[in-house]
């Protein structure tokens, strides 16, 4: 039999095949032995093989090729990745001007990976209806950057229901992802779409300013207007995946479009001459945050080789 995994806790799955049915399955451990530079063999999204073992216990016997995927680095194992989430369609990312504040860095560490994996964002900001005039400042900075180089932004507010609307066109019939740092309002949000699912939810801590995790394993949920949602685990920090120096660019949509433009075929502007990446910058035609990441992401892409 064919079906989706719809949850994985670690050590079982949950699968659902075409006509809504489930089952927990678990795996055989060749799997572990052959995808040993994941942590995880197996992920929400994937598409799988089973049978019914003699006793009763579905066991996953192939992985389909996956279309994409998104990682990140594993916490505990820094040398190897772990797998969110794989056939995606389109990629959410919630953004939050406070409690928590998210920042430019992890933004963009985001978009990176998702650029390396061929998958669309759109960027959620998130608590629209609370923020200070301060604050409203800084969501037009962030917009401004993202929108002018390609990306879709909503404004929204998962309490009020301000352009939830939205969202839902672009979640219809579509399997997508829902991702960003603890307390930005995700389980919020997807509660909001389908009050029934009625995921926990937790306040941003008063200590720190940070979210609780509430979600603890990724998990796909069917909307009832068409398609299907992966909530994710709130993550802390985005660590990029090993890529080489010279595709990092390739990831940065305003460096790609002008590497051409530079003197030197090999550029990877940062010091070499008639840069017309760093004129840009300099001329405030790429903002000055992503080419301040796209140096620090280098340098970190350089330190690990």
């Amino acid at each position: 039999m064919k079906g989706i995994v719809t949850k994985s806790t670690g050590s079982w799955y949950h699968l659902r095949v075409e006509d809504g049915t489930t089952y927990q399955a678990r795996i055989r451990g060749k799997f572990r032995i052959a995808n040993i530079k994941h942590t995880n063999p197996i992920a929400v999204g994937d598409e799988v093989d089973f049978e019914i073992d003699k006793d009763d216990v579905a066991v996953i016997t192939k992985i389909h090729e996956r279309k994409n995927y998104i990682i990140r680095k594993s916490v505990n194992l820094s040398k190897k990745t772990h797998i969110i989430a794989s056939n995606i369609d389109v990629a959410f990312l919630v953004v939050t001007m406070a409690n928590p504040k998210t920042s430019f860095g992890f933004i963009d560490r985001f978009l990176i990976t998702a650029e390396a994996y061929h998958i669309p964002v759109v960027i959620l900001f998130n608590k629209i209806d609370a923020y200070t005039e301060d604050e409203l400042d800084d969501l037009a900075l962030y917009k401004h950057i993202y929108n002018s180089i390609g990306y879709e932004s909503l404004d929204i507010s998962a309490e009020t229901g301000l352009n939830l609307d939205l969202v839902k066109e672009r979640l219809k019939d579509k399997t997508s992802l829902v991702s960003g740092h603890s307390g930005v309002g995700k389980s919020t949000l997807i509660n909001a779409l389908h009050p029934d699912l009625n995921l926990k939810t937790h306040q941003v801590s008063d200590f720190n300013s940070k979210g609780q995790h509430t979600t603890t394993f990724a998990q796909m949920f069917e909307w009832p207007f068409g398609g299907f949602i992966i909530d994710t685990p709130g993550i802390k920090e985005f660590g990029l995946v090993h890529l080489d120096k010279s595709e990092l660019q390739n990831y940065f949509p305003e460096i790609f479009e002008l590497r051409s433009e530079c003197k030197f075929d090999n550029c990877i502007h940062v010091n070499e001459p008639k840069c017309a990446v760093r004129d840009a910058v300099d001329a405030m035609e790429i903002a000055p945050s992503r080419y301040d990441n796209y140096v620090t992401f280098l340098e970190e892409e350089i330190y690990n080789q």
